[in-house]
């Protein structure tokens, strides 16, 4: 077992989150869930560096000052490894968004609509702390991808 530093990015625009509906990747436990913009941290990188690295893999957009809104831990996600996830938004960028990511379907969706769609379970205790100005730390539990717990803290 070993721990896993990621990052997952919520860009925002005029009452909109930037969604990536994970649709591409057959077989794997996170298929047809919407979620942030994110990945593996590479060696040598801050959450900041992949954070921005990611978001522009998967969208096309260059973030400016991501801000670091929360970190998650995700114990035996996979049923291997722990994933240690810090949580960002954004609201500065320029590009152009990719048509679609190789991760999956990108979309802007309404900032009240979120909470509707197809989310890992647990990120619906998280995502209401995005726009809050405490800074929240997080464990959560799942077993073969099913939501069992979860624990979050302000500060």
């Amino acid at each position: 077992m070993k721990l896993i530093g990621s990052t997952l990015c919520y860009v925002k625009k005029g009452g909109k989150t930037l969604m990536l509906h994970r649709s591409k990747r057959i077989g794997k436990i996170y298929d047809d869930k919407w979620n942030g913009l994110g990945g593996k941290m590479e060696a040598g990188e801050s959450p900041e560096d992949c954070v921005i690295r990611e978001v522009w893999e998967e969208s096309g957009l260059r973030i400016k000052n991501p801000k670091l809104k929360g970190v998650l831990i995700f114990p035996s996600f996979d049923q291997v490894d722990d994933w240690l996830v810090f949580v960002f938004t954004a609201s500065q960028f320029s590009g152009r968004l990719k048509a679609c990511s190789p991760e999956g379907d990108l979309a802007w969706i309404l900032d009240r609509e979120v909470q509707r769609l197809n989310l890992w379970e647990g990120d619906r205790y998280f995502l209401k702390h995005l726009n809050g100005r405490r800074f929240f730390s997080g464990k959560f539990i799942y077993k073969s991808g099913k939501y069992k717990s979860h624990q979050i803290a302000l500060y």
